[in-house]
Formats: C-alpha cells, sequence, structure tokens
C-alpha cells in the first residue's frame, strides 16, 4: 500500500444536535434554557451520577428496611466517605480514559458528529488503530455500570420485600413513593447509558448516540433537583414563602 501524506489534526468541530440552519436559533435557547437549569440546580450536587444513584439506592434501602439504625449506618462520616471515594474513583476514571483516547492519531476529518466532544464519536476520526482505547471505554463502562447497578438491583430487591411485608395499604404507598423519584431517574439514566456503550459495534450510530446522550447530560441533571429536592418538605416550605414574599413585594411595587 502506497504511504499516503497525512497532515496531523489538531482541532476538531461539533456538528450539533442537527444540521438543519432554521434550528439552529430554536435549539440554541432551549438548551441555554436547560443548561441554566442544570448549572442552577447542580452547583452542589452530583458530578459522579452513576454511583451517586446508586449510593441513594443504598439510603433507600437502609431508610425503608431498617429505620431505625438509619441514623447509625448512613451517619455523617459514612456520607462523606461514601462522596469522597465517589469522586476519587470518577477522577481516576475520567483521566485514564481520556489519555488513552488522545494516544491515538487524528489524521483525517476534525468534524465531531456529536454536540460535545465524547470518547466514542472521537475515537471514530482516529487514523490509528484504537483497539486499546476503545477497549477501555468499554471495560470502564461496562465494569462501572454492571457493579453500580448490582447495589441498585439488590437494594431494591430488599425493598420490594419490605414493602410487601406491609400490611397497611397506606404504609406501602408512603413507602413507595420514598424511592418512586429515584427509580424514575435510574431507568431513564442507566437506560439510556447502556443503550449508548454496550451496543455492538456492527450496530452503533453516532446519530442515535447523540439523541441518547441528551438524556444524560441535560435531561437528568436538570430533573435531579426538581425530583429530589422539591419533594422534600421544608425545601418545599421555602419555596412557598419565597414565593409568597415576592408576590407581595410585587403588589407594593
Amino acid at each position: 500500500m502506497a504511504q499516503r501524506n497525512l497532515t496531523p489534526v489538531t482541532e476538531f468541530i461539533l456538528t450539533g444536535v442537527s444540521d438543519l440552519p432554521e434550528l439552529q436559533i430554536p435549539l440554541f435557547f432551549v438548551f441555554l434554557v436547560i443548561y441554566g437549569f442544570t448549572v442552577a440546580g447542580n452547583l452542589v450536587f452530583i458530578v459522579a451520577e452513576i454511583f451517586m444513584l446508586a449510593v441513594m439506592a443504598y439510603d433507600r434501602y437502609v431508610a425503608i428496611c431498617n429505620p431505625l439504625l438509619y441514623g447509625v449506618v448512613v451517619s455523617p462520616q459514612t456520607c462523606l466517605l461514601l462522596v469522597s471515594l465517589t469522586y476519587l474513583y470518577s477522577l481516576t476514571t475520567a483521566l485514564t480514559v481520556t489519555s488513552c483516547v488522545f494516544s491515538v492519531s487524528y489524521c483525517s476529518s476534525n468534524v465531531i458528529n456529536h454536540f460535545y466532544c465524547d470518547n466514542v464519536p472521537l475515537l471514530a476520526l482516529s487514523c490509528s488503530d484504537t483497539y486499546i482505547p476503545e477497549t477501555a471505554v468499554f471495560t470502564f463502562s461496562g465494569t462501572n455500570l454492571l457493579f453500580s447497578m448490582i447495589i441498585v438491583l439488590i437494594s431494591y430487591f430488599n425493598i420490594v420485600l419490605a414493602i410487601l411485608r406491609i400490611r397497611s395499604s397506606e404504609g406501602r404507598q408512603k413507602a413507595f413513593s420514598t424511592c418512586a423519584s429515584h427509580m424514575m431517574s435510574v431507568t431513564v439514566f442507566y437506560g439510556t447509558l447502556l443503550f449508548m456503550y454496550l451496543q455492538p459495534r456492527s450496530n452503533h450510530s453516532l446519530d442515535t448516540d447523540k439523541m441518547a446522550s441528551v438524556f444524560y447530560t441535560l435531561v437528568i441533571p436538570m430533573l435531579n433537583p426538581l425530583i429530589y429536592s422539591l419533594r422534600n418538605k421544608d425545601v418545599k416550605d421555602a419555596l412557598k414563602s419565597f414565593l409568597n414574599k415576592a408576590c407581595q413585594s410585587f403588589k407594593f411595587m
């Protein structure tokens, strides 16, 4: 095979969600609003979403199955340890995968078929062997999803057994409402990640991945403050008080 003169690529261009010019401005404002809610609601929340969901599943398990021991099992020291380990492991994973992805050569197109610089669409532009970085992405994604899903499934298996043992329908409904919002987030978040990262390469479509990634990068982080915070009675009371004061101030103006 004749050797080609290849120019190294150092810059990349994102194609965005849609290539239709008439949709660029509407989509810009839609995503601007979503990003605004996401940033405002997640300034103190969640970086390692996948493991935080697993930790919250364990929290629901302790609250429903061992309510009398909740203060001891889920102590501030335990919460600090779990959060610290989650952030540390997430940072290690990100550094490892990123170093693998940028260890290959990019010398063809610099247009990324995505709306942010993700690993899979970036590797699709490589002109060298991508076996090692693709294996690293698949291994870390599969391991993280499998490990966290095992925690979630075991927790909810015990939660369902505990709820079924509750005799009153009111008690069962109250126990179920405690974890209903978390179950909804888990279903959407894990479903899109499994669909995006663990599908066979022969069926892999970057256009489909683009749509799926919207859910776990934009929709779920935006809904987290609404799903969790607004179910808290103290937060609801504080929000009502704030809105009442705002309305009164507006009337005086």
